[in-house]
């Protein structure tokens, strides 16, 4: 399908499936599909699922996005539009330009700025060259700072959708992760990596840093910090939802995002002075929650009636002692914030983050923590979000907790960990993702050669798009495989074969492309491909020529090109084509009797117009007839190597080279020349493609100057009879 077709109107034709009872059971009613038919199983293998160009889907099962889950009868095949470029629409789900620039052209200009190694990868007389991108954990903090940059401006687009908003949050809170978990920074002339600015720091639970330079501040600092950012709008809104007289509540709720200068004032603010002097020690010393433990022990052990003392003091003093569990009966909050209570009150205040994140990880495989789910589950308001199956993923951050608290190198959640759905709810955007992976991997957190779905997923959503250049820089950082060696190059010539309308009229996209370092050869072999595919076969031919495709630029010279050009009297277009591959003339097939036949005409036609001064060669007219008649004879047998591909147009051509060349021989056959080597240019001439009127026409001169040869022959013999008899 061509490009240009990419906006038609798709319309599906009205059609009714047979009638069937949705109550019966069938062998595909339990299918994930929820089909009681299903209209593959009528055709076999010969019908399943597939794409078509510019995101069409058909396939057989439950329209896409439907909200019914119940039984569908499916005997119909549903054809549909998939909004693959859904990133960059806007709340009235229109395209906006700048949504497109700055989800794909800008991160990709700021990839491509950073510092890459290359590697020269020989493929027979073309090289590739693969990038790398190459940073490491000191510069880690600008290229986060970088990439927010990015995101916040997106989130200044006015017409932005609500869902869309939530998504490019928690892409900033990423963001700032990975430069919290994995940055170093430079302390008194030496590098310290995150693992010593643990063992150097000395905790102090109390301490609030609203306005501290983050890269100041050890590790866990930075941790704790980032979680109170994290979770600091959820609290808000759960506190903007409370009565006045749930002050108790309001605290606990506080505590829950680390708000201890809100908590301790409101506590104050209502006269409760002891309440304030605990929570003012909130996640400090072990031995403080130590006491609160042991006293609220005595409490129960001396049977004191707990229901004259309020719920909510009796959660907040379980809160304070380090009992999560026992603070949270029947109350529901988000992972983050169960992380971060598990941090401040639970554990020991100079833990190191990896024991934090794997005590949590114990907790919920034994079902005792909240599950880290995707973002567009745990926030909203996000559409499919019921569809949702528990133990499926992990939102993208709890992975990147996982990957800095691993032991090992090997981590085996990257494929899950690098999916769409680890951060955004559309399974086709990987925009931002692909940056993560890559700054990961380039600053030495882990090291695969296994992600191209990922790759691959990027590529198609840049070539949705249109930014065919872009995904050739894409696929240029896709690692190399012995295995796979020519998997890069495949894929790019797929791309320049599939998608050359698009780059090949955008000038900026032409040479990008060309910067990059792929073949130039490869991007005319494209073009030429698709000119002969639209009909348009001198460009094609052009084309061929550039990428060096001898043998196909021969066959389309000689069969569509040459003819039109040389009724068009463009005889040096013709000269100029057939001599740029007479040097490769060993590489093509019946060269002489193709296009040779064109360079020998226009060669013997200049030698027999000049002057007999500058002759040399062909001087007399037996060499000139000698000439045309070799001329003649590759002739014909062009004519018959190429006879079944040669239009009518074609044969004219030759009929009239023949007719040039034979006028020019017997224009020359005049005075000063004999009879016999007269009548041997006619016999040349009778042996040319010409019509038969010509060829009549050539007949009778060759009639009159056989009759004008006998009479001399007669007078020449009756002279030699006379001077017998004299």
């Amino acid at each position: 399908m061509a490009q240009q077709n990419k906006g038609l109107h798709l319309t599906a034709p009205k059609s009714e499936g047979f009638v069937l009872d949705l109550k019966d059971k069938t062998p595909v009613t339990g299918s994930h599909s929820c089909n009681i038919v299903d209209a593959a199983l009528f055709m076999g293998r010969s019908f399943r699922v597939g794409w078509g160009p510019n995101g069409m889907l058909v396939h057989s099962g439950m329209p896409v996005g439907t909200a019914d889950s119940g039984i569908v009868l499916s005997s119909l095949i549903n054809v549909e539009k998939v909004a693959i470029d859904k990133v960059t629409r806007d709340e009235s789900n229109k395209v906006r330009a700048e949504l497109t620039d700055l989800c794909f052209s800008s991160p990709l200009n700021l990839h491509k700025d950073l510092n890459h190694e290359t590697k020269k990868l020989e493929l027979g007389t073309f090289g590739l060259k693969l990038q790398k991108l190459v940073c490491n954990r000191l510069t880690l903090p600008d290229i986060c700072r970088r990439y927010i940059d990015i995101i916040e401006r997106q989130l200044e687009v006015p017409t932005l959708s609500s869902a869309s908003r939530v998504l490019l949050m928690h892409q900033v809170l990423v963001w700032e992760l990975i430069k919290v978990l994995f940055s170093s920074r430079k302390m008194g002339g030496q590098v310290k990596s995150v693992e010593d600015e643990e063992e150097d720091m000395i905790a102090d639970g109390r301490e609030s840093y609203p306005d501290v330079d983050q890269e100041a501040l050890p590790l866990i600092r930075r941790a704790v910090y980032w979680l109170q950012e994290s979770v600091y709008h959820r609290v808000q809104e759960e506190v903007s939802s409370l009565d006045e007289s749930s002050d108790l509540e309001h605290i606990l709720l506080l505590l829950t995002g680390r708000q201890l200068d809100a908590a301790v004032e409101l506590a104050a603010s209502r006269g409760d002075v002891r309440l304030s002097c605990l929570v003012s020690e909130a996640g400090g010393s072990p031995a403080n929650r130590a006491d609160i433990a042991h006293q609220l022990d005595l409490w129960r052990k001396n049977g004191l009636d707990f229901s004259f003392i309020e719920e909510d003091r009796v959660r907040l003093l379980e809160l304070l002692a380090g009992n999560i569990h026992g603070a949270l009966q029947g109350v529901k909050i988000d992972w983050k914030r169960f992380l971060g209570l598990l941090m401040w009150y639970q554990l020991p205040p100079d833990i190191s983050l990896p024991v934090v994140f794997n005590t949590y990880q114990k907790l919920l495989n034994e079902g005792n923590a909240p599950y880290p789910v995707p973002v567009y589950i745990d926030e909203g308001p996000i559409e499919d979000a019921s569809n949702w199956v528990a133990n499926d993923r992990f939102d993208l951050a709890y992975y990147l907790m996982l990957l800095h608290a691993r032991q090992e190198n090997d981590f085996g959640a990257l494929k899950t960990m690098f999916s769409a759905f680890a951060s955004t709810n559309d399974p086709l955007d990987y925009h931002m993702i692909w940056h993560q992976r890559a700054v990961l991997e380039a600053i030495g957190t882990f090291s695969s050669n296994d992600l191209h779905v990922l790759d691959m997923a990027f590529v198609s959503q840049l070539l949705c798009l249109g930014q065919c250049h872009w995904a050739i820089y894409v696929v240029l950082h896709m690692p190399h495989r012995e295995d796979y060696p020519y998997l890069q190059a495949t894929v790019i010539r797929e791309i320049l074969f599939q998608y050359c309308e698009v780059w090949s009229t955008q000038e900026s996209q032409w040479e990008f492309i060309e910067n990059l370092g792929i073949p130039s050869a490869w991007l005319h072999e494209a073009l030429a491909i698709y000119f002969s595919y639209i009909g348009d076969l001198p460009k094609a031919l052009d084309h061929f020529l550039e990428c060096g495709n001898w043998q196909r630029a021969h066959s389309i010279f000689m069969i569509s090109v040459a003819h039109s050009l040389f009724l068009s009297g463009k005889h040096s277009e013709i000269w100029r084509l057939a001599t740029s591959m007479e040097d490769y003339k060993s590489e093509i097939e019946d060269w002489d009797l193709g296009a040779g036949i064109y360079i020998s005409f226009y060669l013997l036609r200049s030698s027999m117009q000049e002057d007999s001064n500058t002759m040399t060669e062909l001087d007399t007219l037996e060499n000139k007839n000698d000439a045309c008649s070799d001329f003649i004879g590759h002739l014909n047998k062009s004519l018959a190597v190429w006879s079944s591909k040669l239009s009518v147009d074609a044969r004219v051509v030759y009929s009239k080279m023949a007719e040039e060349i034979c006028s020019l021989l017997l224009s020359d056959s005049g005075e000063g020349s004999t009879g016999e080597a007269q009548l041997n240019c006619f016999d040349t001439v009778f042996r040319g493609p010409m019509p038969e009127d010509l060829r009549s026409y050539h007949l009778q001169d060759a009639v009159s100057l056989f009759t004008c040869y006998l009479s001399e022959i007669a007078q020449i013999f009756l002279l030699e009879g006379f001077e017998m008899e004299s």
